[in-house]
């Protein structure tokens, strides 16, 4: 199997059953955000062990493209235990789905980087308004992700 049919296999794969899909109720910190130039929409809900820092569960709700929701459920499963300084540090390129075309050289366009980035934006963004963690320059003053 090449390296793009094991791409596709993985996306679809997180696509057709998603990870920590749904809603967190109660929640510590939510936010929500889109990216009208594809539909999608994503409501990102967690939770944070007793240290206040670390974050104990993590939901995604939403709709949108393969590439959005695959990517939402692939971040969903590498922050799970890390605390929230360190998750608000990861970069555009360190997203596990990013990492993983850019490791088997498959191309991302820019409409296509942003469905894979909209789970991170979202992220970022509750993690900013629960824990106080920096944003991103590009999501500084604003309460809800929109990629335009």
């Amino acid at each position: 199997m090449s390296v793009d049919n094991l791409y596709r296999e993985l996306i679809l794969d997180h696509y057709k059953s998603p990870r920590h899909h749904g809603r967190l109720d109660p929640a510590d910190a939510e936010a929500d955000g889109q990216n009208p130039l594809c539909g999608d929409e994503l409501l990102v809900t967690l939770r944070f062990g007793a240290d206040g820092e670390t974050i104990e569960d993590i939901a995604f709700d939403g709709h949108g493209c393969a590439i959005s929701q695959a990517a939402a459920s692939m971040l969903s499963e590498e922050v799970i235990g890390r605390k929230a300084a360190e998750v608000a540090a990861i970069g555009k390129d360190d997203t596990p789905l990013v990492a993983m075309m850019i490791e088997s050289g498959t191309p991302l366009t820019p409409i296509r980087l942003k469905c894979a980035l909209l789970g991170l934006g979202v992220l970022k963004v509750a993690l900013h308004k629960s824990a106080g963690t920096p944003l991103p320059e590009e999501w500084a003053g604003i309460d809800e992700v929109e990629f335009e």
